[in-house]
């Protein structure tokens, strides 16, 4: 019995749709590249692209933690000599608040022709409306992992313990 491979033919892409509005910027970027790569499918080959489409709404609310919004720079070249050009965070979510969303996504993929064409698969909007009803896509919840409420619960039930320790 020989070994299943998939070929561009046997693969069924599906869309998702990502609603971004609250939700922390890498933890929406790394669920695309996956969704992107087709790692969530049994079927997943790294030389063959076998990821689904992923439309990503309300990029303007995404949320950047720590001191990113000031601090983080995103850097382009014109391609003439000295046509280096840098704009922090927050400038260009006053822009363009999609490109924040696709440049944590392209930066997640791999850089090759392979990376370009999973790249290519994915639509990115500032706001709730998209043109990609008629594909019918799938609503995907990101799930946001312990942040600082689970930090803070879990540091309170330490102290409790050691309460309940130094008492017994």
């Amino acid at each position: 019995m020989g070994s299943f491979v998939p070929t561009a033919g046997t693969i069924d892409r599906q869309w998702h749709v990502i609603d971004a509005g609250g939700q922390v910027l890498g933890r929406v970027a790394t669920e695309a590249a996956r969704l992107l790569q087709g790692k969530h499918k049994p079927i997943y080959t790294p030389h063959i692209d076998t990821g689904d489409h992923v439309v990503i709404v309300n990029a303007a609310t995404v949320v950047i933690t720590g001191r990113k919004e000031e601090q983080k720079l995103y850097r382009y070249h014109s391609g003439y000599e000295g046509g280096l050009r840098e704009e922090r965070a927050k400038d260009v979510r006053q822009k363009n608040p999609a490109r924040l969303v696709e440049e944590a996504v392209r930066g997640m993929l791999p850089k090759t022709s392979l990376g370009e064409a999973m790249w290519r698969k994915l639509k990115v909007y500032a706001n709730e409306k998209h043109p990609h009803q008629a594909q019918q896509p799938r609503s995907f919840a990101v799930t946001s992992g312990p942040g600082k409420k689970a930090e803070k619960s879990n540091e309170k039930k330490r102290k409790d313990k050691m309460i309940k320790r130094e008492v017994a």
